[in-house]
């Protein structure tokens, strides 16, 4: 605790949290929940869930698709939450649409969808990318589009910028396409630069920032930082409600989308016999049937909740914790020496969020099975995340496989007796199904970290841990 305090002293300004980790978040500790893995959901306070059953407890609540009086009050309660959302990032509906989407998954589908792909258009992507991004080329590909991506370099997984040009300025005219990456990287931490959306504009391009993993502990400004297209969930940013994310859309950009369906809700008129339909030209166009009007006026008490706290404080707190934990990890070592830990991305907090990816190491330096540390953590009451986090190309360069290996190994992939991961680990010869991943948010504290130290090495430090009885690897 002194070293920690000798060498972050600003951490002491950032106690107001640990009052909200006794109070608001007081279940954490009352169950004995070490929780590390805000990077997959956030954490709900316990005044939001009270704000939820009072609002429903207090009125009536119908379909928005009507003029009465119960619809009426749901719709006046949805507009207000775009207009929190609008406030959050600090833009304005004349600038902006606010879209309701599911999740970031769903944010990206509808511009997967309805973008205006075409063989002259281009999809360039980062290769860091979470499969929901990645997933868009099927859609640009089946419609003629050329797709390229900006590889990752380095031990500290990063994208070097002279590969982002590269992969940009091979496209041509007002409309070259499509640039999607991760303003925060959910496998690595990595912070990528926000300045890339300026960069990708100037080329031709429209920019789909996916945002799901970077706000939780950082601000994003849209009035600085104006991307076509933002993608997020907001149970990563404060827990609850799940179920409800956005896609942010600039009105120019989404003036150019063309929906290959429609659906209840989305249209202005619509025709059976003549065949024939209208989309509506706002946010409703692209909010397929009813929104979940009963939850989305709880991402207004969630924004003012996670407003009132102040996201540059979590951010500050976060940072510093993140500095410790990677401190000690690299620190780690077994009685011979040999390190305990293989750390994956950057080692230091510069230009990183609160997300770590690791990997454990027996005495002789082979990896220790990642399903074996998530069944000890548990065992340990410990939760973090262990596995590929569905970003195939960061965990691609983190374990060495290369495209030659990768292209090489396709049509097996697609043959007989492929039927689980253990049969995909064995074609391109991986011994492990992943990493594990320790990531940190607003109710996080020193103790969390600490904890998660004292596990580590009390756990495997001159240890080889049994992986007899483990479950087979049957998804990613």
């Amino acid at each position: 605790m002194s070293d920690f305090n000798a060498t972050y002293p600003e951490y002491a300004a950032t106690a107001r949290l640990d009052k909200l980790r006794a109070t608001e978040y007081s279940y954490l500790d009352e169950g004995g929940h070490v929780y590390l893995d805000y990077t997959g959901a956030g954490l709900a306070a316990q005044s939001q869930l009270l704000a939820h059953a009072a609002r429903l407890r207090a009125g009536c609540y119908g379909n928005p698709h009507s003029d009465n009086p119960t619809s009426s009050a749901s719709t006046r309660l949805v507009d207000r939450a775009r207009e929190a959302v609008l406030r959050f990032f600090n833009t304005t509906a004349a600038e902006y649409a606010v879209i309701f989407t599911p999740n970031a998954t769903g944010a990206c589908r509808l511009v997967a969808e309805a973008y205006p792909w075409g063989r002259r258009t281009r999809f360039v992507l980062t290769a860091d990318n979470h499969n929901s991004v990645h997933g868009i080329r099927e859609y640009a590909q089946a419609r003629g589009a050329h797709v390229a991506y900006a590889g990752l370099s380095g031990t500290e997984l990063r994208i070097s910028a002279a590969d982002v040009t590269a992969a940009l300025d091979r496209g041509h005219g007002a409309r070259a396409g499509l640039f999607a990456y991760p303003a925060q990287s959910n496998f690595s931490g990595v912070q990528h630069p926000l300045g890339w959306v300026r960069q990708a504009q100037d080329h031709g391009y429209d920019v789909l920032l996916d945002a799901a993993a970077f706000l939780g502990t950082n601000r994003l400004d849209l009035s600085a930082v104006r991307p076509e297209f933002v993608a997020m969930s907001w149970y990563k940013v404060f827990g609850f409600p799940t179920g409800v994310g956005c896609l942010l859309a600039r009105r120019d950009a989404l003036a150019r989308l063309r929906r290959p369906w429609f659906s209840g809700g989305t249209i202005l008129a619509a025709s059976a016999q003549g065949g024939w339909h209208r989309m509506l030209d706002d946010e409703a166009g692209f909010e397929d049937g009813t929104v979940n009007f009963l939850s989305i006026p709880d991402v207004t008490t969630g924004i003012d909740w996670i407003s009132g706290i102040g996201v540059d404080l979590i951010h500050q707190r976060v940072s510093m914790l993140t500095g410790w934990l990677l401190e000690c990890l690299g620190r780690m070592r077994h009685s011979t020496g040999a390190p305990l830990v293989r750390l994956y991305g950057p080692s230091s907090v510069e230009a990183r969020g609160a997300t770590v990816a690791l990997n454990f190491l027996d005495p002789a330096g082979q990896l220790v099975d990642e399903r074996a540390v998530a069944r000890d953590a548990a065992e340990a009451g410990i939760s973090l995340r262990t596995g590929c986090f569905c970003n195939p190309g960061a965990g691609e360069r983190a374990f060495g496989l290369t495209r030659e290996v990768l292209r090489a190994r396709r049509l097996r992939v697609h043959g007989a007796g492929m039927s689980s991961v253990d049969d995909y680990l064995s074609l391109v010869g991986l011994p492990t199904g992943g990493a594990v991943r320790v990531s940190l948010g607003v109710a996080s504290t020193l103790a969390d970290v600490d904890t998660f130290l004292d596990f580590a090495e009390r756990t495997y430090r001159d240890r080889w841990p049994g992986i007899a009885g483990l479950s087979p690897r049957h998804s990613c």
